[in-house]
């Protein structure tokens, strides 16, 4: 029927589509004059008007100020409504969970750390999720209700077909087959689930190395061994959820493992997982290993490395592990054919440039095709990055739209 929200052409559809170029534009240059969204959008004055009218009316900009120190008369500034709308993420590990809360602008307004720790967890999953959630609220002035979306970050992933979290094993209490029913029935806001390492690849995509690449590859080394991958723009999550579980791909260099979901691990995992790094530098002869947990172990030994490349065991613990990740990497260049390769995990970022150089050296050798390689440009809680990066998108697509 004419003249419904939904037909193309019609006043209200192009009223929305200006608004929300309205509101992009509030959201990358900050607060803006009327004169100046006019000219960027290329509305008259009296149509760019009626547009903050508009916008200001329903609560999704407000008048910030005006602007000093240019000739003439000074112009109301409009910015987009930080409370508008806020959206929450969270970065769950068998360790911890760490929530975030962010506001419509994209700022970050609370945060909360809830450690997780044991193998059997004695607070149910659902209350470590709503603890953790409350946190970061509580630190933003909020209450879970005034949350719009929430999106979770997890090891694995949860397959779409049965709902249950598969090829994550070590993540306690997380496996129930009823779970994300329970949480909907908690949570009071729409929830997405998402893996870890894609989450990492979209904060990548959207604010480090990878921006304007459609196509790339995300290698992540941290508690486990994995990749995202990034085709025509868009996350490959395979059929049950488990494209990029490269860990368990099979590699010459280590013995062919089976069962490889209950052993939690695989080939790649045991040549070039964080684990592998201390054995390995053992092995080459390097003094005084530290002790603790295995991922800090690994970064703490690439990084000593990398500062000192011109000596015997710490140039043969760079080189030799470059050749492992090498190797594993070689496998999916033959089949992606990635314009780049994004190096992210503490486990790899640690090694820094030396191990860069030497892994897309190895690469050359062992590649058909040569993707350039980089380091993360996001290195702190790129997990948590990317899911709040996802939450916001979604929340501002649908608050935004202005058609409804």
């Amino acid at each position: 029927m004419a003249g419904t929200a939904g037909t193309p052409g019609t006043p209200r559809v192009l009223r929305a589509m200006n608004d929300r170029a309205a509101l992009d534009l509030l959201l990358e240059h900050g607060p803006l004059s009327r004169t100046r969204i006019g000219k960027l959008t290329g509305l008259s004055k009296p149509t760019a008007s009626q547009l903050l009218a508009r916008l200001e009316a329903a609560g999704l900009v407000l008048a910030t100020g005006t602007t000093e120190g240019r000739p003439g008369p000074s112009a109301q500034l409009y910015a987009v409504n930080p409370a508008a709308a806020y959206a929450a993420a969270l970065d769950v590990n068998p360790h911890r969970i760490r929530a975030a809360v962010a506001d419509l602008t994209g700022r970050t307004v609370g945060r909360h750390e809830l450690p997780t720790p044991g193998r059997r967890p004695t607070v149910p999953v659902v209350r470590q999720v709503t603890d953790a959630l409350d946190g970061a609220a509580k630190a933003a002035g909020l209450t879970r209700a005034d949350i719009h979306r929430t999106v979770i970050g997890t090891p694995g992933a949860f397959d779409p077909n049965t709902g249950r979290l598969r090829y994550a094993s070590h993540l306690p209490g997380w496996h129930a087959p009823t779970l994300l029913d329970e949480l909907a029935a908690a949570l009071p806001m729409p929830c997405e689930y998402e893996n870890d390492v894609n989450l990492a690849a979209l904060a990548e995509q959207r604010l480090g190395a990878a921006r304007d690449h459609g196509d790339f590859v995300l290698l992540w080394n941290q508690e486990g061994l994995g990749a995202a991958l990034v085709l025509g723009g868009r996350l490959h999550r395979g059929f049950t959820g488990g494209a990029g579980e490269v860990g368990f791909l099979p590699v010459p260099g280590t013995p062919l493992v089976r069962q490889v979901t209950k052993a939690n691990s695989g080939g790649f995992q045991e040549l070039a997982g964080a684990q592998a790094v201390p054995r390995l530098a053992r092995e080459l002869g390097v003094e005084d290993v530290p002790q603790g947990p295995y991922v800090e172990v690994a970064a703490a030994l690439l990084e000593r490395a990398a500062t000192r490349p011109d000596e015997g065991p710490h140039r043969a613990l760079l080189r030799t592990y470059a050749t492992r990740l090498a190797t594993g990497l070689a496998s999916l260049v033959a089949v992606l054919d990635p314009a780049l390769v994004v190096l992210s995990g503490t486990a790899l970022t640690a090694g820094g440039e030396p191990l860069r150089e030497l892994v897309q050296d190895e690469l050359a050798e062992l590649a058909a095709s040569r993707p350039r390689l980089v380091l993360a440009g996001v290195r702190e809680h790129p997990v948590l990055r990317g899911a709040l990066e996802s939450a916001l998108a979604a929340t501002r697509d649908e608050v935004f739209d202005t058609s409804r």
